[in-house]
């Protein structure tokens, strides 16, 4: 027997296809405008939210990473700091499984606050990877005072798109409670 289904596979595909694609050609343009870390995290945060909530299952949110790196490698091949983003999908996977999000029933407080924390914390890991790995350090003293300054512009990110991915999951789930209605 399988562990993913051809539904998961299909939802797993799509939101790394949306994450790669975005992260390839919107995020280049939007770090060169602004020299801000916001969107990778933001987009990469929702999608991993919806996966989470639209597969349930441990590892859909790391295969989900892993495409979407591939695919942002592939189209961007310059953008190796994704990279960052692949650990903090692995981050999120399995803070995911510690803290039991897939128990807590769908409308609970704690699975909120679970999991606004994980997407805070997976963003901070993507930071601090691409600021000590692939940011030049001379770069980030003088625009941002440092890597500690990046990781936390990185989790503004991350709450930023925790925000909008619970808010779209709850959105989601309403839906579909009133159309079985």
């Amino acid at each position: 027997m399988f562990y993913f289904t051809t539904r998961d596979i299909t939802a797993i595909t799509m939101c790394a296809a949306l994450w790669g694609v975005l992260s390839a050609y919107f995020a280049p343009a939007f770090w060169n405008a602004t020299h801000l870390p916001f969107f990778c995290d933001m987009v990469g945060i929702i999608v991993l939210i919806l996966v989470m909530w639209w597969v349930g299952k441990f590892g859909a949110i790391l295969t989900t990473g892993i495409i979407a790196t591939i695919i942002t490698l592939i189209l961007y091949p310059i953008g190796t700091q994704f990279l960052g983003f692949t650990a903090a999908s692995v981050v999120f996977d399995v803070l995911t499984r510690l803290t039991g999000i897939q128990n807590h029933p769908e409308k609970s407080v704690l699975k909120l606050i679970s999991v606004f924390l994980t997407a805070l914390a997976s963003t901070a890991v993507a930071g601090f990877i691409i600021g000590s790995l692939f940011m030049n350090s001379s770069f980030l003293l003088a625009t941002f005072g440092g890597v500690t300054v990046f990781v936390a512009l990185h989790v503004v990110g991350g709450a930023i798109g925790g925000t909008i991915g619970l808010v779209l999951i709850e959105t989601l789930s309403t839906r579909i409670s009133l159309q079985k209605m």
